[in-house]
């Protein structure tokens, strides 16, 4: 967007303003839709739009269990999805924030970077942009070294890492699936294995279910383990739970229900009642907040996630909004939405219209977040789509089998689709700015000794 951004800031000038800087830190589902439904609601001329990443393509964090056992997903680069939408990339780690200076430290992203955490900084759910030139009106820089972002509104969409809860050995020893990176490492890792060797999959939520089902599934040669705190599917509707123990009993897949596992070792993992084997150990125990939230003086609960009203506004600080895994949004009954993409699709469509709205002098649309179904892949063959109310509570209805593996498959295709397509293809009317920025802090002159 590099002559994009010449003619917006020649037209600010000419009309004594300055375009209204809105960066938006990671580019997971949340933020790679917000940052795009932006562009399209506000003019290029009044605003300008950084998207700070640090991977050069869209991840499509739901399948990363796929990756996993070697499947290859289609690649979505950054490049081709913001052409000409005027949204600038940034290919760089978000290392700090600064919420009462209204800044964001950064520093160049390493090729193909990675934490042992499998998350990198500035990654949120994934993603990132490109650091080469000639991307048409959508642009792109990555400049080496540490530099500093001023803006006039945050979209921090850092998102989580996994949660290792603090048992022993977890860290050193298992691998993760919350993004790219890890996923990768546990290809390589699940490569090395041969027939007979044993995998533990520790955790017996969705991540856990749709990793132990597709190893299973993708390499029958091993033996399959999957340990959970508490009773198999114990949230799923009848229905819902026979279906899973079918298939997980086809599968092959030993289950060890009401398991605490205590530390993990290079060979093994430890429970209460034993060790279990395992010549991989694969860690899905929920996620945690990324760190950096909890370092500024943002308002945070006790977990790290920035709390927010209705909008998706900082309750401490008016010019950040926060979305997806990284924000503490009520749903219904005042429940906080639990970390999904179900949950941060709609965040990043709220506070999009909010921040166009405020910016434009408009009235700001709200619409209840709410929950529908939760989709589980078993395999590439089998599915589960357990039908819920507002709050997530199962209701009695669930689809099964082959339909809803596809029912599944549409989804992850549908979000992906709506990440390029942050408006859902409604045509949108851009609009000028009224709310003009705040001017920038002028530092203090430093003082003379005579």
């Amino acid at each position: 967007m590099q002559h994009g951004n010449a003619q917006g800031h020649g037209h600010a000038r000419r009309h004594g303003h300055r375009q209204h800087r809105i960066v938006v830190i990671g580019a997971g589902y949340a933020g790679a839709i917000a940052a795009g439904r932006l562009a399209r609601r506000l003019r290029r001329e009044d605003i300008a739009i950084t998207l700070v990443n640090a991977e050069p393509d869209f991840v499509e964090r739901v399948r990363m269990h796929q990756v996993a056992v070697g499947q290859e997903l289609r690649p979505r680069p950054f490049s081709e999805m913001f052409a000409g939408t005027g949204v600038r990339l940034r290919l760089a780690r978000v290392t700090a924030v600064d919420a009462d200076g209204r800044t964001v430290s950064i520093t160049e992203a390493e090729p193909g970077g990675s934490s042992r955490l499998g998350a990198p900084n500035g990654l949120g759910s994934s993603g990132g942009s490109s650091a080469s030139d000639g991307l048409g009106s959508s642009g792109a820089s990555s400049n080496s070294g540490a530099e500093e972002l001023p803006y006039d509104t945050l979209v921090y969409a850092l998102g989580s890492t996994w949660n290792t809860h603090d048992v022993p050995g977890a860290a050193d020893h298992a691998h993760d699936i919350a993004g790219r990176p890890g996923a990768l490492r546990l290809r390589a890792r699940l490569a090395t294995l041969g027939a007979g060797q044993p995998v533990v999959v520790v955790g017996g939520g969705l991540t856990g279910l749709e990793a132990a089902t597709e190893i299973a599934e993708a390499r029958p040669d091993l033996e399959v383990t999957l340990a959970a705190r508490g009773a198999l599917g114990d949230w799923l509707s009848p229905k819902g739970a026979r279906h899973l123990r079918k298939v997980m009993a086809g599968l092959g897949i030993t289950v060890h229900e009401n398991t605490t596992v205590t530390g993990v070792g290079a060979d093994h993992v430890t429970t209460a009642t034993g060790d279990l084997p395992a010549s991989a150990t694969i860690w899905t125990t929920g996620f945690a907040a990324h760190p950096i939230a909890q370092a500024t003086t943002l308002k945070t609960d006790a977990t790290g996630r920035i709390e927010v009203d209705g909008t998706m506004r900082s309750l401490s600080h008016p010019d950040v909004y926060a979305i997806g895994d990284a924000a503490l949004a009520q749903g219904p009954g005042d429940k906080p939405l639990r970390m999904s993409c179900a949950s941060g699709v709609p965040m990043a469509w709220q506070a999009a219209d909010a921040i166009a709205a405020r910016l434009t002098g408009t009235k700001s649309p709200t619409a209840p977040l709410r929950y529908f179904n939760q989709c589980i892949s078993l395999g590439r063959k089998e599915g589960l789509i357990q039908y819920v109310t507002a709050d997530d509570r199962a209701r009695t209805a669930a689809l099964t089998g082959r339909l809803a593996a596809f029912y599944k498959e549409l989804v992850c295709k549908g979000a992906a689709w709506g990440v390029a397509n942050p408006t859902l293809a409604i045509p949108t009317r851009r609009r000028p700015t009224v709310v003009q920025p705040a001017p920038i802090p002028t530092p203090a002159p430093e003082a003379t000794t005579a």
